[in-house]
């Protein structure tokens, strides 16, 4: 970890301050236009980038599978809500075999509870670092996202392997795929600024994110279809923004499964409502950080 923050520290190419060095105001944030804050963010692009590539080999390093858990995290969900759901429930999976059906929700799904739960402890993690030196802090949570797209793609790899074995032919609908993945990296990239900002002031969030993380699990179609839902409880289950995101993804590689306009609407305009927010408030507390961690 000491390797880690002294070649961060290179990269960023600012020397540390003394720990008995009051603070000066030109070493916090600086307020101002979102262009300028993002030049100066782009001006850091390099931090984000080995940011990146650190959390990646800290994630593997020391494993025997490596990148192989990028699959086996949602396979073994999938083979457990499979023998539950699909068997023993008889869960409906509209026509699609459920095996397939649940791991296209939980390749997403995985991609978001782990960006959530790194992401909301990254300025925690990276205090020293943090307190030393003046970065945009929003790389930190930035990173954590940029890192999981590898496991994603390699998920999203395996499950066009599945889509084969099972015979499954996307129509044209397949091009609205990548919508579906940028609305979803989005939304989780919005709710982990919201989330590390937060737990700088407040430490008891990382207790409340395992818990959130379950319940959302269930309100999110991941092991059920979104039309299973009693009428009554849809417009509620449609404002979790990943119940869109889940279901439009069905849709665009599943050919049997139509699209539902306004849940794919609603969810589209809250990820990107969420990511503001998040951005928003992670840029107005950010100058506090430095004191407070």
């Amino acid at each position: 970890m000491v390797k880690l923050e002294s070649a961060t520290e290179q990269v960023l190419n600012l020397p540390s301050r003394h720990p008995s060095k009051p603070r000066s105001s030109d070493d916090r944030p600086r307020r101002g236009s979102q262009i300028v804050y993002l030049m100066e963010l782009w001006r850091y692009r390099e931090l984000l980038f080995f940011l990146a590539w650190r959390d990646v080999k800290v994630r593997y390093k020391q494993t025997a599978l490596g990148a192989g858990w990028a699959i086996l995290q949602p396979m073994l969900n999938m083979v457990v809500f499979t023998l539950v759901f699909g068997r023993l429930a008889k869960m409906p999976s509209d026509g699609i075999p459920y095996p397939i059906f649940s791991f296209c929700a939980l390749v997403l799904w995985t991609y978001f509870a782990g960006v959530v739960s790194t992401a909301s402890q990254s300025l925690l993690a990276n205090s020293n670092l943090v307190a030393k030196v003046y970065f945009p802090r929003i790389a930190l949570p930035a990173s954590n996202a940029v890192s999981a797209l590898i496991d994603l793609a390699i998920s999203l790899g395996f499950l066009v392997v599945m889509m084969c074995y099972y015979q499954v032919k996307p129509s044209w609908a397949f091009l609205l795929a990548p919508l579906f993945i940028a609305s979803l990296v989005l939304f989780t990239v919005g709710v982990g600024f919201i989330l590390a900002a937060l737990n700088v002031k407040y430490r008891d969030i990382k207790y409340t994110i395992p818990f959130l993380l379950q319940v959302g699990l269930f309100v999110t179609p991941v092991i059920y279809p979104f039309s299973l839902v009693p009428e009554r409880f849809q417009a509620l289950i449609a404002l979790n923004p990943l119940s869109g995101i889940v279901e439009g993804f069905r849709a665009s590689i599943f050919p049997g499964v139509s699209l539902n306009p306004w849940l794919t609407s609603l969810s589209l305009t809250l990820s990107l409502l969420v990511f503001m927010i998040g951005w928003t408030y992670f840029r107005r507390v950010e100058r506090l950080f430095a004191d407070v961690i």
